[in-house]
């Protein structure tokens, strides 16, 4: 198969950011340009990569596969930048804010690991709820931010202007009841089982879910409590108090006594991305520099938990 490799990384950037449009915002070129390559691309393929929906364009099964091999070659031109660059000419404070599954097992456990090998840059962590930290990044006072959405909810958190994301890991949400309260070798009606559900943070991507369920469903949902820490949910479901929907990365390394945790289909994935502003300017090597480490650890983290 004959192909530039230049027009993988033109797919990958209509993959990241959604749409042919804020795919020519990045690479700043027009947006004909990218449906030229996208096109070119495409014939030589002799396969459909791109659907393209009302609300953007979504990669076909043939797509995906173009734009991961276009993250390999992306990948491979960041080591070879960084080797001749100098990883010690890395230097700067890069603030991410973000939320605490993805954090705590995701970003914190790699701290020391990245700090040996870029001794300049300093990484600081503001942990927070989606708005404030949203507000912060506006403001400039982080460099990027960490978020989390239900991927299949019909409502998403609007981009700002000049704001650009980039998925980082995908993984389904969990059902999590008391011990013994259902049985695992029955199907699993949402609708009627046996305790009410935990209310979680309304800026959590958990409650979209209830919303979503709530709408496509028809039933009645009602909230008891309200969380923000997944411990707090597993310690409110293990003394029988409800039952909670939360994604699997908030379960890791987490004592699950006294609680079942269910794959229920309906339930869906939550989606975590990585939003920062134009990321073309000389100044932004540090931020480049630390997306890349945060789109690694997430591949690992993934590939570890066999997604």
């Amino acid at each position: 198969m004959d192909m530039d490799p230049r027009r993988l990384l033109v797919l990958l950037a209509v993959a990241r950011t959604g749409g042919v449009l804020a795919a020519a915002d990045e690479l700043r070129i027009t947006p004909s340009a990218v449906s030229q390559q996208l096109t070119k691309l495409e014939h030589q393929v002799g396969q459909a990569l791109l659907q393209r929906t009302p609300k953007g364009s979504v990669l076909t099964p043939a797509g995906l596969a173009m734009a991961e091999a276009g993250e390999e070659i992306e990948r491979a031109l960041n080591v070879a930048r960084a080797r001749m660059e100098g990883e010690a000419k890395v230097a700067g404070v890069v603030r991410i804010g973000g939320f605490t599954s993805f954090m705590r097992t995701v970003v914190i456990p790699r701290l020391p690991e990245w700090r040996s090998q870029y001794p300049q840059l300093k990484i600081e962590i503001v942990e927070d709820a989606f708005p404030p930290l949203m507000r912060l990044l506006r403001q400039r006072q982080l460099d990027a931010l960490v978020i989390e959405q239900d991927s299949t909810a019909a409502e998403q958190r609007p981009l700002a202007a000049g704001m650009v994301q980039e998925p980082l890991l995908d993984e389904p949400w969990k059902l999590v009841v008391p011990a013994g309260s259902l049985l695992a070798t029955e199907a699993i009606d949402l609708s009627r089982l046996p305790l009410p559900w935990l209310g979680v943070e309304q800026s959590a991507a958990n409650s979209a879910v209830l919303g979503r369920l709530r709408h496509s469903t028809g039933m009645r949902i009602e909230t008891v409590h309200q969380y923000v820490d997944t411990l707090t949910a597993l310690a409110l479901v293990a003394s029988g108090e409800g039952v909670a929907i939360v994604p699997t990365l908030a379960l890791t390394g987490v004592v699950h006594d006294q609680v079942d945790i269910l794959d229920v289909p309906g339930l869906g994935t939550r989606h975590i991305a990585l939003r920062r502003f134009d990321r073309k300017k000389p100044t932004s090597l540090p931020v480049d520099t630390v997306a890349r480490l945060l789109r690694e650890s997430a591949a690992q983290f993934d590939m570890r938990s066999g997604g």
